[in-house]
This record gives structure tokens, sequence and C-alpha cells, in this order.
């Protein structure tokens, strides 16, 4: 049979980086074998469902360049893909579990289940259903469920968990996992409204969908022998299973929220490149070579292999992210930059650029900065005249001579052509060395006036890409409304 595999999320939020990389592993799996990517929407608890949950998920993963072969917005032979439009199946199958004794009826109320966990605390035990102590189809007559069923009593279904065995399963990157029966619990499959829980939902969908291989995250494992029950009791063959390590903060300290943005959504809105973050969330647990650490999505297609994805956790290193996204911001072509480049100047509020300014901005100054929009912020000396100057580093350039220096260059960068950073510095130092000075006396001024920093890419090849025109209006500027200021604080 062709490889089958889904992502399943439940649309509680938006899509975690935990979830990108579940969605990318599953991708990158089905594609290495020729085979199906599926989206699944597991939206059986209703009430923590997020609207427009599912549109960042699909959006995210699209973003992401991870393209379904069926799900809810691609259509399918086996859907409906979203699970709240299937309940009726989960009806059906349930009530199969029924008539093979696999799972009962239970009946007992939000206090009785509340009161059996505190007489469980007390005892020191661990909490779970005790079927013999409650009101269920085995402490019951026959008669006296039939007649709850009828009266429309609440009621949910149970799993019959066998308390005499152990259940097992090989996972493809944990090896061979055993569990006693007995520390299972009596799992809930359907709710007293209708709605199945994610156990036996999961099961009867993955049948049903042809799934072959479920890789997902390892918090499902105490989870997965409830699932070899139920496809044991369905007469069913099981999907094989991978359960992916986890994710942490480098202090180890479980991924979440609170240690900073993990939404795909935030790695977007911040500027890292779809590509740098899907190379980085791969190797996040894998790693297909020791030698290198930038891969394409086809390369890492061709290489992936469940077997050699790790144990143990994963460590989410975001210096190790802005690293990999400065690799990119390198290598890929200016023009896409310059075009992903104009949201951001619109969000800024500055005018339009034409394409070929900012592609010669971007060159300028991608080698000094992790994230495109930073080039607002670095280099925004490039978009507006600077309007705050750093004075304490023209302090220590300053000399009584340097302001009448800045009108005779004026003069002589009036008469350069054409104006490119080779005749630019030609000129710039020929002019300094006839005054008996080095460059940076001149240089560094020069640069404070151009670009209101102290920092920034080489002060020719800056002026040539701010063009000759500009230059001169912000020479000329400076020297008639800020350098009067200066002088008098200084002289």
């Amino acid at each position: 049979m062709s490889v089958r595999v889904r992502f399943a999320p439940s649309p509680t939020g938006f899509l975690h980086i935990g979830g990108l990389r579940t969605a990318l592993y599953n991708y990158l799996f089905a594609r290495h074998h020729g085979g199906q990517f599926i989206l699944r929407i597991e939206d059986t608890d209703q009430e923590r469902t997020v609207p427009g949950a599912v549109e960042n998920i699909i959006e995210m993963l699209s973003w992401a360049g991870l393209e379904f072969d069926e799900g809810p917005h691609v259509g399918g032979p086996y859907g409906p893909y979203v699970q709240s439009q299937r309940l009726e199946l989960y009806r059906q199958q349930a009530q199969v579990l029924l008539e093979r004794g696999a799972a009962y009826y239970a009946f007992d109320t939000p206090e009785e289940l509340e009161r059996m966990r505190a007489r469980q605390r007390a005892a020191g035990v661990a909490p779970k259903y005790d079927r013999f102590s409650m009101r269920n189809s085995f402490t019951l007559p026959e008669d006296e469920v039939r007649r709850l069923l009828a009266e429309g009593a609440p009621a949910v279904v149970r799993l019959a968990v066998p308390l005499d065995r152990t259940v097992s399963f090989t996972d493809i990157i944990r090896g061979a996992i055993t569990v006693s029966a007995r520390d299972l619990d009596d799992q809930v499959l359907l709710k007293s409204d209708g709605f199945p829980t994610y156990h036996l939902a999961n099961v009867v969908d993955d049948h049903f969908m042809r799934i072959t291989h479920v890789i997902r995250g390892e918090e499902w494992i105490p989870s997965t022998p409830k699932h070899v029950l139920l496809y044991e009791a369905f007469g069913w063959e099981m999907p094989q299973f991978a359960h992916l390590p986890l994710l942490l903060n480098p202090d180890r300290s479980k991924l979440s929220k609170r240690h900073g943005d993990v939404a795909v959504e935030d790695f977007r809105r911040q500027g890292y490149f779809p590509e740098a973050l899907v190379n980085f969330v791969a190797l996040l647990g894998w790693n297909p070579t020791a030698d290198r650490e930038l891969f394409s999505l086809p390369e890492l297609v061709a290489s992936f292999e469940l077997e050699r994805v790790n144990r143990a956790a994963a460590i989410v290193d975001r210096a190790k992210l802005d690293w990999m996204n400065a690799q990119y911001l390198r290598m890929l072509p200016l023009e896409r930059l310059a075009r992903e480049l104009q949201p951001w100047l619109r969000e800024a509020g500055y005018p339009e650029y034409p394409l070929e300014y900012l592609q010669r901005v971007i060159a300028l100054l991608r080698e000094r900065v992790t994230r495109l929009p930073e080039i607002l912020t670095f280099g925004d000396y490039m978009f507006a005249p600077p309007r705050h100057y750093d004075w304490e580093y023209l302090r220590k350039y300053w000399r009584p001579e340097l302001p009448e220096w800045l009108r005779q260059l004026l003069g002589e960068l009036e008469s350069v052509e054409p104006f490119t950073a080779e005749i630019i510095g030609q000129r710039v130092r020929s002019f300094i060395e006839a005054r008996g000075a080095t460059l940076r006396a001149i240089v560094h001024p020069l640069r404070l006036i151009l670009t209101g920093k102290s920092v920034g890419a080489g002060m020719f090849e800056t002026m040539e890409v701010l063009g000759k025109s500009e230059c001169l209006r912000r020479l000329h500027s400076f020297l008639e409304e800020q350098l009067p200021v200066l002088q008098a604080q200084l002289e």
C-alpha cells in the first residue's frame, strides 16, 4: 500500500512551531516515499475551538511550502476531513465496540466521578475510572441500562480495557514498547453529547482514511496502547507509529509562550524566511549529515528517514535560527528580497521606492543584519535623512578645521562623475591627503552627516547607493542647520 500520513491539528490556537515540525516530518516522509500527505482537522473539542484557527493553520503551512494532497481545503476521496462533520461515523463505530463487549455505557455524574477520584487520592491510588464501583453496564442490571438509555439519561461510552494482559507496539523511533493493561484507564470514547473523544475519532479516521504511518509528538505515547486495543477490538490493521521527541527551551524547560514566541505566525511577522524556519525546524531532532546545516526542502525530502530521528528532546535555539536566517538572507535573490521588503516599508510609513533601488540597498546591508526588516532600522538612513546624530561619535573626530574641510569637500563631490564608490574614494583620499590628514579624519564625520550613525556598510559604497544628489543635499543641510549648533557647543 502506498504511504499515507496525516497532520491532524486541533483548531484550539495558531500553529505552534512544534506543530510545524510534526507537519514537516509527515510531509518529508510522504514525499520521500512518493506517498500522500493529508490534513485532518480534529475539532471534536468544540468548547476550545478558536475562530480563524483552521485558516491560520492552512495559511502558515502553505507559507512554509507544505502543500497537502487531501484536506478540507483541497478535498479528496476520504472526506470530510473535519471531524465535527463525521459524527455519525463515530457513533456507528462506538456501537460496534459496544456490541463486541469492547466498550460499555457509564452513567456517572460529574459529582460522582469527583467523589471517586477523592476516595482514590485518599487511599494513595492513582485516579482512574473504577468500573466495579460506579454506575455502568458492569454494575447495573441490563434492564436498568436499557431504561436509562431509553429515557435519554446522560451516558458516555467507555473503553473496556482487559485487565489480565499487556499491550505492545513497535515505535519506529523508540523500538518496542510494552505496558500492563492494568495501568490503562477505561477511557471515554463517546461523550454524552454524542461527540467522540480524541481516542475514538483518531483511530476511526486513521482507519477509514487509510493512514499507514502515524507520526506525532511523544506526548501521545501513553495514549497509544489504548489505540492498539481499539484497533484489535475493531479487527483492523494498525498503522506504524513514530513518536517525535519533545521541543525544549535552551534551559531545558518545556517550550511555551511564556519563554518567547512559539507560533509560526510570530516568526513570519518578525521577518524570518519560510526556507530558514523549515530548515531550522527540520533539524530539531534529525540531521541527514554531520557536515552541513543548510538544506533546501527537496534536499530534506531526499534525505529524510524516520529511523534516524533522535529519541532525546531537541533544543530550540533562537541564536541558531538567527544564524540560519542570515545565511538565507545572503543567498536569496535580490529581486525577491526587494519585493518582500516593500510591505515592511509601507508599514513603517516610508514612500514607495523602485525595486532596483531596494535591491541595491539590500545588497549593501544584508551582510550586517539577520532578518530582512532589520534593514529598516539598521539602515533607516537609506530611506530618509537622519533625524538624530550620534554627537559623541563626532566629538572624537572633531578638529577646528573640519567645518571648512566639509564645505570644500561639498564642492569637490559636486564634480565627481560617475558617482561610484571607486571614484568617490579616490577623490576623498586625494582631498584629505592634500591637507596632511588621514582618511579617517574625514570619513567618520562624513558617515555621521550622511547616516546619523557610527556604524554601517562601506562609506563610499553607501554614498554610491544613496546617489549624488541625495549625498550633496544632506551635506548641505548639515552644514547649514546642524553644524552651527555643534560648533557652539564645542568652541
